[in-house]
This record gives C-alpha cells, sequence and structure tokens, in this order.
C-alpha cells in the first residue's frame, strides 16, 4: 500500500496550524529557543561540578581534581552561553513581556538586544553565574550536613551525597535559581521541570531558600515561585508551599509578579502532605503537622497540629 497519499493528505491539513514567525504564540514554532537537552547536558556537568561524589559518573582523584573542576566549569560555560543567547530574546518577545510592552502588565518592558551582540551578552551573563559557584558549594556542603543530622536514617556523608533524591532537588534549585536572579528566559524552568520529572520535587526556580535546607523522603514537594524559605528548614515527603486562588487582572488574567506563595522563617519543620497556601508566614521555631491544611499566619514557636490548632510555646527561662 502506498501510504503516500495519506502522509501528503496529514501534513496538507496540519501545514496551516504552524506559524513561522519571531513571536512567542501557542501555534508558533519560532522564534529560535534553548535546546531542553543542551540545558540538561550543562545542568550534568555544574552537578558533577558542585556534588562530585554523588553526581559523578567517574571516580575523582585528588592529582586530577583541578582539571577534572577545570573541565566542567568550561563545558557548562560553553553550552550555557549558547543556550542563553537563545533564551535572551524571550526577555521582549515572550507574551507576558509583549503584554507590558504594550501597558497591560505592569512595570518597564526589556531592551531588546541586538541579534549580533546576543552571544556578547550571554557570556557575560554566564560569566556572573559561574562566579556564583563556590557560593553554591558552600551552601550545598550545608545541605549535605543537614540532611545527616536531620535523618537518624544516614550513617554517613557519602550515603546523603550519593542516594538522597531531596539533595539532588535542592543542588538543581540552586543552579537554577542563580539563573532566575540574572533575569534569564526559560533556562531556569528547564533545570527545574527536568529535575522534577527526574526525583518528583517541583521548587520553582524563583523560590529564595535559605541554608541549611533538608527535604526528607523528597515525592511530592511543591514550593511555588514566590516562596520564601528560611536557615535550617526542613521538609517532609508530600509538602505544598503553594498559592491560593489567584487576584486577576482588569483582561481576567492571573497576575503575575506579585507575592502568592507562603514564607516560611528559619528552624521551621513541617511534616508529611502538609499544604500551605498564599502569602502567609511560618514563624520561626513552628512545626507544622502532618496533612494540615493551613492558609493563616503562625506566630514563632507553634506548633500546629492536624485540626489546625496552634500550641504557642512559651519560651523556657
Amino acid at each position: 500500500m502506498d501510504v503516500t497519499p495519506v502522509v501528503e493528505g496529514i501534513v496538507a491539513q496540519m501545514l496551516p496550524l504552524y506559524r513561522v514567525a519571531e513571536t512567542d504564540a501557542p501555534d508558533c514554532i519560532g522564534p529560535v529557543l534553548p535546546h531542553r537537552r543542551r540545558v540538561v547536558e550543562a545542568l550534568d556537568q555544574l552537578l558533577q561540578l558542585l556534588l562530585p561524589a554523588g553526581a559523578s559518573p567517574e571516580a575523582v582523584q585528588p592529582e586530577l581534581l583541578h582539571l577534572f573542576l577545570a573541565e566542567r566549569v568550561s563545558r557548562a560555560y560553553r553550552l550555557l552561553t549558547v543556550e542563553v543567547a537563545r533564551a535572551l530574546p524571550l526577555r521582549w518577545r515572550g507574551a507576558f513581556a509583549q503584554q507590558v510592552a504594550d501597558g497591560d502588565g505592569g512595570g518597564g518592558a526589556a531592551e531588546p538586544i541586538a541579534d549580533g551582540d546576543l552571544m556578547a551578552a550571554a557570556a557575560e551573563l554566564v560569566s556572573a553565574f559561574c562566579r556564583r559557584l563556590p557560593a553554591l558549594r558552600c551552601q550545598l556542603v550545608q545541605d549535605i550536613r543537614a540532611a545527616y543530622n536531620g535523618d537518624p536514617a544516614a550513617i554517613s556523608f557519602a550515603e546523603v551525597m550519593l542516594t538522597y533524591p531531596g539533595l539532588w532537588a535542592i543542588a538543581s534549585h540552586r543552579i537554577a535559581h542563580e539563573l532566575y536572579r540574572l533575569d534569564i528566559p526559560v533556562v531556569p524552568r528547564i533545570i527545574s521541570e527536568h529535575t522534577h520529572a527526574w526525583v518528583g520535587v517541583d521548587i520553582h526556580p524563583g523560590a529564595v531558600i535559605g541554608n541549611g535546607f533538608f527535604i526528607d523522603h523528597a515525592t511530592g514537594v511543591v514550593i511555588g515561585e514566590t516562596a520564601q524559605v528560611g536557615n535550617n528548614v526542613k521538609l517532609y515527603q508530600g509538602v505544598t508551599l503553594g498559592a491560593r486562588s489567584f487576584p486577576l487582572d482588569e483582561h481576567g488574567f492571573p497576575q503575575k509578579k506579585i507575592r502568592r506563595h507562603p514564607t516560611v522563617e528559619d528552624n521551621v519543620i513541617i511534616y508529611a502532605n502538609a499544604t500551605v497556601l498564599g502569602p502567609v508566614t511560618i514563624g520561626a521555631g513552628s512545626e507544622i503537622g502532618g496533612n494540615v491544611f493551613l492558609t493563616a499566619d503562625v506566630p514563632p514557636g507553634s506548633r500546629v497540629r492536624g485540626r489546625n490548632e496552634v500550641d504557642v510555646r512559651q519560651p523556657k527561662e
């Protein structure tokens, strides 16, 4: 059977469904966009750099550590520079950027960069990102220590680095967050959604997370874009730091760039499957019990139980 007429008939029907243009629209196949696999390859290089004991497929010889680190930084730099250059036009061509330019989104529109200057602009941004890598390494060492100290089942730091999906989620988030802070479109989300599919933890790159962060068991944790998490915070599986119903603009669309998610202060523990929604604050030193559904502020030093009973603990004299 000659399938050519069938194929040609399908293609003829589908061709009008694609728009080729340098714009951001649901039916458009342009402009040039970042390549997901290349971004993930860069992430892999960065994870090997930051967590060589857990992420590197090869044993790191102490005598070759300098070369090992240089190779990973160089490879990640090259990959990211190309993909960031491909992403930058979305600063002014993206749908929300166009909405802002038309006066409907609030704030000012991004200034376009000439095509010939995109690689140089991308290289400058990636250089700024790479200069943050030593600080990220220091943060992850604290995260490893928090996991070891926070889980009685952990018998070595090596076990944490090799087997804890929460650590890999945190490492990927810290990378994505630094790129997000540099206002690089799309690339941070590619990293976060790859990690979401990989370990089952969904942390938006915009979320601000302090030092010594530990997600025990990890699976099913969701942390939204405008969430702020303090130092020495511990979450268990299934925790959601999410948003309530979204306020709409005059056109009926959800408002963007506003605070929608919780703030969790220092030394807080949130147990399994608890849900905290909206721009509320969980006070320092509090404990939120399992399966709690919370939409209100919690004072420091509180215990919130399953029926949302709040017990404010008195400080020891």
